[in-house]
């Protein structure tokens, strides 16, 4: 266990209150918007500003990673410990678009507080939860009496996330050797609800693709060719109805190849949580549970792979009728991945499936955006358990476990330095990410100051 008295962590932080939101609203002001160019400037000057707040906060090492999109932002804090482990905290500095005439009560890049809530664009989706790490660190110290943190303590803050992260996993191979850690800490995450704080332990990986087909040269008659010659939108609707079994699982052979199936303990984790379905559904805008047989909505979401039907399409689509065979017909399909599986050999099957779904006549192609490995820490993982303490420590409150539906950059980290990836977030679902008048509450923010406080002890300790 950490020596941090917890009480000196939390004194500590009170007192620096004021000054680190004062901070953190300047911060907000800057429209770090990566996905309209128009904001490039601004994305630097995210990344210039944050540089150098690491630099005051103590980080001896702050630099401005180039990268051919909006910068990165890398800082280095090590130990004075010569065994102490590497611990690499991952977050990103860009923001959705927002304006006030999307629904937000007050100028987006103008933060306020109201009600114990900080509003703003980037207050939980990222800024807000990358910066409580510079206060965290600093009541690390002043707790223990260290000149340095209890772990070598690296940061990486990229500019592309709300954008796709294209270059990402590039910067992340070109820079390995200076990136490399024992473990990596992702604060771009949340917890279940206000009153139950949970870490997540994982996220499912991503393979996207969209399949075409092409029938006639040209859009024909469907009196004098209609029964006669096969149809690109029949076939795709025919693709789309064999992609699922009646039970709900993926009908492609070898798609399950590899999934990590759920423990017992792992099922009777995901059922500690307060999970109300009613109350799901009402957020999903949905009348009824739906997936594969023998699994929870839980498990389902997070612990088990899909197929997804993003988007259909083929021959006329506007106002009455036109009696045609269309040439062309279309389908989006995205394939949620989890531990165990492998994204190429997703691909490949995939491929090899629509070969025997598309009748003679019909040509197809099929092609994939570049896949999101799927990333999973055991529970038994000794850095995940002491990121459980930590927070157990901060919250005063057992920590219960979640996973991830989504996916996200976390899994290149695991993939390119070979490290568990473990995810420290406090931000709630009311937080509104993406949304008009996104917020962070002020209360889960400090407590996420705290945790990180106790975060390096417990980590210096459980990674020896």
């Amino acid at each position: 266990m950490s020596d941090t008295p917890d009480s000196a962590v939390r004194t500590y932080t009170e007192q620096h209150r004021t000054a680190f939101l004062d901070d953190l609203a300047a911060w907000l002001r800057i429209p770090s918007v990566s996905a309209q160019p128009e904001h490039d400037g601004d994305v630097r000057r995210s990344a210039e500003w944050l540089s150098a707040k690491l630099r005051e906060t103590g980080f001896p090492v702050a630099e401005i990673w180039e990268t051919p999109g909006a910068p990165a932002v890398f800082a280095h804090w090590p130990s004075d410990d010569p065994d102490a482990p590497t611990v690499l905290v991952y977050g990103h500095h860009d923001v959705q678009p927002a304006a006030r005439e999307d629904g937000w009560a007050t100028d987006p890049f103008e933060p306020v507080i109201r009600d114990g809530r900080m509003y703003g664009r980037g207050a939980a989706d990222d800024k807000g939860q990358v910066f409580f790490h510079t206060l965290g660190v600093r009541a690390h110290l002043a707790a223990t009496g260290r000149t340095a943190p209890a772990v070598n303590l690296k940061l990486l803050i990229e500019g592309e996330e709300e954008s796709g992260s294209p270059n990402f996993r590039a910067l992340v191979e070109e820079r390995a050797a200076r990136l490399a850690a024992d473990a990596v800490i992702v604060s771009d995450t949340g917890m279940w609800n206000e009153t139950t704080p949970t870490v997540c332990t994982g996220m499912r990986g991503l393979a996207e693709c969209e399949i075409e087909l092409y029938g006639p040269e040209q859009d024909i008659h469907s009196g004098s060719f209609g029964g006669a010659v096969p149809n690109p939108a029949t076939a795709v609707a025919r693709l789309v109805a064999a992609l699922h079994d009646a039970d709900g699982r993926v009908a492609i052979p070898g798609f399950y190849d590899g999934v990590s199936e759920l423990t017992d303990t792992e099922r009777a984790l995901f059922a500690e949580l307060p999970f109300d379905e009613e109350a799901w559904l009402r957020t999903a805008k949905s009348r009824a549970a739906s997936g594969e047989a023998g699994h929870s909505t839980l498990e389902r979401i997070w612990a088990r792979p899909t197929a997804e039907v993003n988007g259909i399409g083929g021959g006329y689509q506007g106002a009455g009728s036109k009696t045609i065979i269309p040439s062309s017909a279309m389908v989006k399909i995205s394939f949620r991945l989890v531990a165990g599986q492998d994204p190429d050999h997703v691909q490949q099957v995939v491929r090899a499936w629509a070969d025997t779904q598309v009748p003679a006549g019909v040509r197809h192609r099929i092609s994939f955006a570049p896949a999101t490995r799927p990333c999973l820490t055991p529970l038994d993982h000794p850095a995940l358990q002491a990121v459980a303490r930590a927070m157990g420590r901060a919250f005063g409150q057992k920590i219960l476990f979640t996973r991830e539906g989504g996916s996200g950059p976390a899994a290149d980290l695991q993939d390119v330095l070979g490290a568990p990836v473990l995810f420290l977030g406090i931000s709630v679902p009311s937080d509104g990410w993406h949304a008009p008048d996104e917020k962070v509450e002020l209360d889960l923010l400090f407590k996420g100051v705290e945790t990180t406080a106790h975060l390096w002890g417990e980590l210096a300790a459980a990674l020896r």
